[in-house]
């Protein structure tokens, strides 16, 4: 009986580990598209003066930086971004925070495209008029046979 039930409990195992099959999703390689944008920076330096609720302090510096400037941004044009952005935190005596003063360039993303034919044509193609020896890259010849 024990051998039966021994050999019952390693053909469970066995089986076990083959029917179960992990996957991870993060592993399949997916394809990368690339855009391009122009930042358009504005000239006049932004100093915005922050003071977080509660709500936002109980989440962390992180949490009150990033409220400062998403305030900062939607008071000074709508900007997206901060370019050269510094930051001056006053902490209270219990550690918290208590103001924020964020300042930096406000800049904006424009001109959204695809890198298309005019990227792909300064990109470096082998030719073998520029060689002397007529091969092109990796010495492969290249042109008329």
């Amino acid at each position: 009986m024990k051998k039966l039930l021994f050999l019952s409990i390693v053909a469970l195992f066995a089986t076990g580990c083959n029917l179960t099959k992990l996957t991870n999703s993060s592993t399949k390689k997916q394809p990368v598209a690339a855009v391009f944008a122009d930042l358009n920076v504005s000239p006049t330096k932004v100093t915005h003066f922050y003071i977080p609720p509660k709500t936002v302090v109980v989440g962390g510096y992180d949490n009150v930086l990033n409220s400062a400037i998403r305030d900062a941004l939607l008071n000074n044009g709508d900007a997206d971004v901060f370019v050269g952005l510094e930051t001056q935190v006053k902490y209270n005596s219990n550690g918290e925070i208590e103001s924020i003063t964020v300042s930096g360039y406000p800049a904006k993303y424009e001109n959204f495209r695809n890198p298309g034919d005019e990227y792909l044509s300064k990109m470096p193609v082998a030719d073998d008029s520029s060689k002397s020896n007529g091969k092109g890259v990796f010495g492969i010849k290249l042109g008329k046979k």
